[in-house]
């Protein structure tokens, strides 16, 4: 049984997190959340110690290495812009680091990510768990043993409609969370890319905080991509009465199916991880890069290779 630590308890994807480490046969002896709407852990680990302070949080942390009970992995499940701060403390612990994504929000911190991992010897692992999603994994088999001149014809559409809360909070601010392309978009380029191989273009039609919209040419494909939080892209996107989330991946005009099964995933991650077969900042670096460069374009408008969402923007 590994001992594990969680810091971002209160936050959404964190019972993610409880979740892998019990199914996996682990125990979490330790959470941090300045915010303390943290009941959820009872469900999982009622016997956790839990801080609302951060200085108290690493000093438990360090009393338990110094008494020959170290927390062995650290769990970081906070803000964007926390997320590397909080992988540096992991790893300046003794402990390895599973972050959810992104790893870090601009390409440069990486490297000083990869340096502290020599460092310390500790790793540290990236969430990235759509390649572990069946559908995907075959969608990539069916991709590799295609023709190798074979170029793919791909659209993703993302509308995962948010309320104003949204807008309010840290992932509203670009600096805090790398906007929408990166805070809901990060897993999306990061399975692309794992699928179609690596980027050769990347033109972006539509760059607001609310929606992001481009073309990505990739190694065996061409991709037409729409990301939005906003509502009024359901109907035109077919979403049912009630729906306000759409995921869809057409590939040369064949939906590829993969909303079923994802609660599963991030147990699949942690299990991968504990055998030794996680994946680190190297396999994060493409995903954020791209996301770099989308965030940073100046907007193109709308031409003949983009999504066919983007016609309604200006609507």
């Amino acid at each position: 049984m590994r001992r594990f630590a969680l810091v971002g308890a209160a936050g959404f994807v964190a019972p993610r997190h409880m979740k892998a480490i019990r199914e996996t046969g682990n125990d979490l002896i330790a959470a941090f959340d300045p915010n303390d709407s943290v009941g959820v852990i009872d469900s999982y680990f009622p016997e956790a110690h839990f801080f609302t302070e951060f200085e108290r949080f690493d000093r438990h942390v360090d009393k338990l290495r110094r008494q020959g009970t170290p927390v062995e992995y650290i769990s970081i499940a906070s803000p964007n812009y926390l997320h590397d701060a909080h992988v540096r403390f992991a790893l300046r612990s003794g402990a390895h680091a599973v972050c959810e994504k992104p790893l870090v929000i601009n390409p440069w911190n990486l490297d000083a990510l990869a340096e502290i991992e020599r460092e310390t010897g500790k790793h540290i692992y990236s969430v990235l768990q759509f390649r572990l999603h069946p559908a995907i994994q075959a969608l990539r088999q069916w991709v590799a043993e295609a023709p190798k001149d074979k170029v793919f014809e791909v659209e993703l559409t993302y509308v995962s409609s948010r309320g104003r809360w949204y807008a309010v909070s840290w992932k509203g601010d670009r600096q805090k969370s790398g906007g929408i392309t990166l805070n809901i978009g990060v897993h999306f380029f990061d399975m692309l890319g794992w699928i179609f191989g690596a980027q050769r273009e990347n033109i972006v039609h539509v760059n607001r905080d609310d929606v992001t919209a481009g073309y990505l040419r990739l190694e065996r494909a061409r991709v037409r991509w729409f990301l939005t939080t906003s509502d009024k892209f359901l109907a035109a996107a077919g979403a049912a009465p009630g729906n306000r989330i759409i995921r869809r991946i057409l590939v040369d005009g064949a939906e590829v199916e993969f909303s079923e099964g994802r609660a599963e995933l991030h147990v699949q991650a942690y299990a991968e991880i504990l055998a030794g077969r996680g994946l680190g900042v190297a396999d994060a670096r493409p995903s954020i890069e791209t996301v770099y460069q989308i965030r940073n374009a100046t907007a193109a408008g709308v031409t003949n290779d983009s999504h066919p969402l983007c016609a309604l923007v200006g609507a």
